[in-house]
């Protein structure tokens, strides 16, 4: 156990599998109280067990994270326990790519609901009840699609894309009241999302294109995050951190 965040109230939405847990696991390491937040209250209930059964403090929540009224129960409970709230990573998302003509409003609706809608609301919400407790820091996971093309990705490059919007504009607007706001980039990353997203012909493809020669874990994406809701960062916001083996700046 380690104690850089040590005192600190933390929230992680999709904070069941892949990447979110991986967050949790690595806050809850370095003595962060946790919220794990998750759509399948069972999944949640399951990661916050796993997560005290190694002496950590670990809360499950169960919610649409579209719905500000998620984050208003989650953080309200979090705060009422602690008497403060410190961190929260807006990891969630939801993920279908498809040709262009084949985007429905179901899937766009869930797309930006899921992935943007939740970040303004994990944000609004988040921010002020870190103000009650003299500051705090943001993470928002966004991707190395805000950056690039990727063929039949058009909505969550664009999502993603939006992400680091929100980030820049949230960083000068909280900035006076002590919460920084920033945003990891992953790469791609070995999780179930990728797992059914990308056929194994276009993995080996981003393998080979990565300078690092290798596909993510999820614990660099933990790792990133921990240093950005640290202290460690205490001078860094509106910032996004490519966390990606070298792939988006690779002309291969």
């Amino acid at each position: 156990m380690g104690n850089r965040l040590k005192g600190k109230v933390a929230l992680v939405t999709g904070g069941a599998q892949g990447i979110g847990r991986a967050i949790c696991e690595r806050f809850a390491a370095e003595g962060a109280a946790i919220g794990v937040l998750d759509i399948k209250g069972d999944n949640a209930e399951r990661a916050a067990q796993a997560l005290r059964d190694q002496g950590a403090q670990a809360h499950a929540y169960a919610g649409d994270v579209a719905q500000r009224a998620t984050f208003e129960a989650a953080v309200g409970d979090l705060e009422q326990r602690y008497g403060r709230f410190d961190v929260l990573v807006n990891n969630a998302i939801w993920v279908r790519y498809g040709p262009i003509d084949a985007i429905t409003p179901e899937m766009l609706a869930r797309m930006t609901g899921t992935g943007f809608h939740s970040v303004v609301w994990g944000i609004q919400v988040g921010a002020a009840a870190m103000a009650r407790s003299g500051g705090g820091a943001i993470v928002n996971i966004a991707s190395a699609a805000s950056f690039l093309g990727i063929p039949s990705g058009m909505v969550y490059c664009g999502v993603k894309a939006a992400v680091l919007g929100l980030t820049r504009s949230a960083s000068v607007d909280l900035g006076p009241q002590k919460i920084r706001v920033n945003a990891v980039c992953p790469g791609s990353v070995k999780t179930e999302g990728v797992a059914i997203n990308v056929n194994p012909e276009m993995v080996a493809k981003r393998i080979a294109r990565a300078p690092l020669g290798r596909l993510g874990e999820v614990e660099d994406i933990a790792n990133a995050s921990l240093f950005l809701a640290s202290d460690e960062s205490s001078f860094v916001t509106g910032e996004s951190l490519l966390v990606d083996g070298g792939t988006t700046h690779a002309l291969l």
